[in-house]
């Protein structure tokens, strides 16, 4: 998985107008509600989960071999300066916008958890002095060995750690990526947190950067068109929906190293509201074939079974076919297919692969996301057909999908009618079936062609017309 240099640079990093003023009153306003918000919730959370009787835990044996480090007690409350910092140092009102609402659903979601699933810290921490001793006690007048699983101090430090790095010069970077390191490790060196509750936070606090985009749309604002292939989008999404019950269902069954399950639990999930209700929007992919890193690590699981599938598939045949000048067909290109095949050029028809960035900044990559085992729309075959004509003129051009077959497949054929290169749509589909024979066009594909063909001859028709009628007045 590419992370785009991690953390340092993103799909997040936005440009703000230099003639912008930082926000600072409203920056104010934030902390003023923030605060209260943030003390008052968790300790209702604990104050409810410590009268309850026998709140269990979650602790695995080799959890006993963590060493308790009093000085990492420094790292563990320094995430509070971060988190104060953090509003003030929003360079526009969009931005400091987006990070509250971030933060604030992180706190309502963690206090959620706590309330509906409370766990118990087990471990007896032992005395320490001087300094570290009374930040230790500090931390204890206030904080209970409850609001575990997910950890709010790590899901706080996922959106810090994307936050900060647009603000910081190159020279901090590093220095502050390792003391995110050091805060993320002292959750459990400080004895506050058993292992579980570490990566249930992140899971919280990618799924909140992804959530609420700084660029691009919100994924609350999202819609897919549910009366486009209805069916088949609820068949597929009933399909990820079911092996999401199952992953939880296991999870809970058998606990231990099958709590890992969680994680492709969620990932299938938010795969199904995809096809269900958001549409490919889901995936937070750009025009340059990136996802956001919060969707790259909240759908990991889910992109490695497919990149796999992806492989499996397409093993034994060629990684893509050259179709008509200089046009090739195939499935997502690999760092090796590029160095085989010299492209310059990518049209990318998938929702689901991120490219990488050192493949993207040697070629023009244009990025349609179209779901998987779905027909892209009208509107996406236009737009495919007219970046794949612009493409071919530079060069050597893939036009590409998971596997080369479909979706891809379909925008080539789109692009072969469109600009008059084959007389009709069955023509396309014979000359890509005769260079690259797996081609699967389903009904619903080949409808979706002849619905384009109907409408282009609409318009040449309307064209004509409207000519002949100024030449005639003319006359």
């Amino acid at each position: 998985m590419d992370t785009h240099s991690t953390l340092a640079t993103s799909n997040d990093e936005m440009q703000t107008p230099a003639s912008e003023r930082r926000p600072w009153l409203i920056a104010c306003c934030y902390v003023c509600f923030l605060a209260p918000f943030f003390f008052i919730s968790y300790n209702v959370a604990n104050t409810l989960a410590s009268q309850k009787l026998n709140v269990p835990h979650i602790v695995f044996n080799w959890e006993h071999y963590i060493p308790f480090l009093p000085w990492t007690i420094l790292p563990y409350w320094s995430i509070d300066l971060l988190y104060g910092i953090s509003l003030f140092i929003c360079s526009s009102k969009k931005e400091l916008h987006c990070l509250g609402k971030r933060l604030i659903s992180c706190q309502a979601i963690a206090v959620a958890c706590f309330l509906l699933f409370p766990l118990k810290y087990t471990f007896q921490r032992p005395q320490s002095g001087g300094l570290f001793g009374d930040l230790f006690a500090a931390l204890t007048s206030f904080d209970l060995p409850f609001n575990q699983a997910p950890s709010l101090h790590i899901a706080l430090l996922v959106i810090l750690w994307v936050h900060f790095p647009r603000h910081l010069p190159k020279l901090l970077l590093w220095p502050f990526h390792f003391l995110c390191f050091l805060i993320a490790v002292s959750v459990l060196t400080t004895f506050q947190h058993h292992f579980i509750d570490v990566p249930t936070g992140a899971l919280l606090g990618w799924f909140c950067v992804w959530l609420w985009p700084i660029n691009g749309t919100s994924i609350v604002s999202l819609r897919t068109n549910i009366r486009d292939e209805g069916r088949r989008k609820l068949t597929i999404g009933s399909y990820y929906l079911a092996a999401s019950a199952v992953c939880f269902g296991l999870s809970f069954a058998y606990q231990g190293w099958a709590l890992w399950l969680l994680w492709p639990a969620i990932s299938t999930l938010m795969v199904s509201t995809g096809y269900l209700i958001l549409g490919a929007g889901v995936f937070q992919k750009n025009q340059t074939g990136q996802m956001s890193i919060a969707a790259q690590w909240l759908f990991f699981p889910y992109l490695i079974a497919a990149k796999i599938n992806s492989r499996l598939w397409t093993k034994n045949i060629n990684s893509a076919d050259l179709i008509f000048n200089g046009l090739w067909l195939g499935r997502f290109p690999s760092k090796t297919d590029f160095i085989e095949n010299c492209y310059t050029s990518v049209i990318d028809m998938t929702a689901e692969f991120s490219a990488p960035k050192s493949l993207t900044t040697k070629t023009s990559w244009h990025s349609i996301s179209n779901l998987d085992l779905l027909t892209p729309s009208l509107e996406n075959l236009q737009t495919a057909a007219e970046a794949i004509e612009n493409a071919q003129k530079n060069g050597s051009t893939l036009i590409c999908c998971a596997l080369g077959y479909s979706r891809s497949a379909t925008a080539l054929a789109a692009w072969l009618y469109m600009y008059g290169h084959v007389s009709s749509i069955s023509e396309a589909i014979q000359l890509i079936q005769e260079k690259r024979p797996g081609i699967r066009l389903n009904g619903r594909s080949i409808e979706r062609l002849n619905e384009l063909s109907s409408l282009e001859k609409t318009v040449e028709r309307t064209v004509e017309r409207t000519v002949y009628g100024t030449t005639h007045r003319d006359r």
